[in-house]
């Protein structure tokens, strides 16, 4: 990731025009949807544009961080709401929805870009610690990660430069408030009948932390993932005693799916490639996380790099800061995350993805704001 954002750096001066014609769009004042050249630049360099607090968005990137690496996913929603409405970018955004479309437009790419390098960071940090436990299944992660390649590329080739601000929050709210609901279901009694291998490794899985807490020395390394066949038809493997095995086909076609979702959104996916891992997949959490991780690297990784030749440009001071925060956070996530158990892993995702989805469609399609 910090070689893709050298490149980003490196190529930045080439688009600079693209963003000076964006702000000579604008009309010049001090009303909304106005820019006053006096004033001192903010975000992007904007004359009067949103200061944003860097203690505050170092925080809340250690916050992104830490879910990313701890559930596998949120990470882009989380980077999402703090870019949009934590650091205000979003309101800013809408300001020039009539007056300056293309500014519109300009800064909603650069929100969706920056997201996905935030989660990026956090997917490396994470796919190497969850490797190093055992909690990665690779062949799972690259048969998802090769899919995501091609739905990241068309994703972001065929949206760059077209969707107004508030188009992205209200889909994004709307995908969201979407995958909250499913994952309520899942949690349900019906929706456990159908997960007794993610459910034993699960259990198998928490027994041996309870033992390490006792002082048992245990190596959980050994009992961690194990591929014991691998073929183009099938791959099986083991996790805690427990097999499981999956056609390499489906995961890589989903993966095309939920990286042109994911990339639209501007974030890594990890939403939708947790309910497909324990879902369709039935993995249990502790497995979802890691494996996500990777296949989030990827389609982030081609997502980016698409977004610069698109001529996108990032606050870079914002974003290096922000990056040192998810390397914080992503650290501290999947040492922690065995503390907590498998559904309270997954409730934690329901409330957020409820809460974040409901606001989101009611902001970007209805400029209704639940709070604030």
């Amino acid at each position: 990731m910090l070689a893709i954002l050298a490149v980003g750096m490196w190529f930045e001066p080439a688009w600079a025009d693209k963003l000076k014609d964006a702000i000579a769009s604008a009309p010049q004042g001090t009303g909304k949807g106005q820019i006053d050249p006096s004033q001192p630049t903010g975000f992007l360099g904007i004359p009067g544009g949103p200061q944003v607090n860097l203690i505050v968005a170092f925080l809340w990137a250690v916050w992104v961080g830490w879910i990313f690496s701890t559930v596998g996913a949120f990470g882009g929603v989380m980077a999402g709401v703090g870019h949009m409405t934590v650091f205000g970018l979003g309101g800013y955004a809408k300001t020039f929805k009539e007056t300056a479309p293309s500014l519109n437009k300009f800064i909603t790419d650069s929100i969706r870009g920056s997201n996905q390098y935030l989660v990026g960071l956090s997917a490396l940090i994470s796919s190497f610690n969850y490797y190093r436990m055992g909690r990665l299944v690779v062949p799972l992660a690259i048969s998802l990660g090769i899919g995501s390649i091609l739905g990241a590329w068309g994703s972001v080739t065929l949206t760059a430069g077209k969707i107004s601000f508030s188009q992205y929050q209200g889909y994004f709210g709307l995908f969201v408030l979407a995958l909250g609901i499913y994952l309520f279901y899942e949690t349900s009694a019906a929706g456990q009948a159908s997960k007794k291998k993610a459910k034993a490794a699960a259990q198998a899985f928490e027994e041996s932390v309870k033992r390490q807490k006792s002082g048992e020395k245990i190596d959980t390394a050994a009992l961690g993932v194990k591929v014991t066949k691998f073929s183009a038809a099938e791959v099986q493997f083991t996790f805690y005693g427990v097999e499981f095995k999956f056609n390499p086909l489906i995961p890589l076609l989903g993966g095309v799916v939920i990286s042109a979702v994911a990339a639209f959104l501007g974030v890594g996916g990890g939403f939708l490639l947790v309910p497909f891992l324990t879902s369709v997949a039935e993995l249990p959490m502790y497995l979802a996380a890691g494996t996500s991780a990777l296949a989030v690297l990827i389609s982030m990784i081609t997502s980016i790099v698409t977004l610069i030749t698109k001529g996108v440009q990032f606050d870079w001071v914002l974003i290096g800061l922000e990056l040192v925060g998810i390397a914080v956070g992503s650290i501290i996530g999947p040492k922690t995350s065995k503390y907590f158990s498998d559904i309270w892993l997954k409730r934690l995702f329901i409330v957020l993805a409820l809460y974040v989805g409901v606001d989101y469609v009611l902001r970007g399609f209805f400029n209704i704001k639940m709070l604030g």
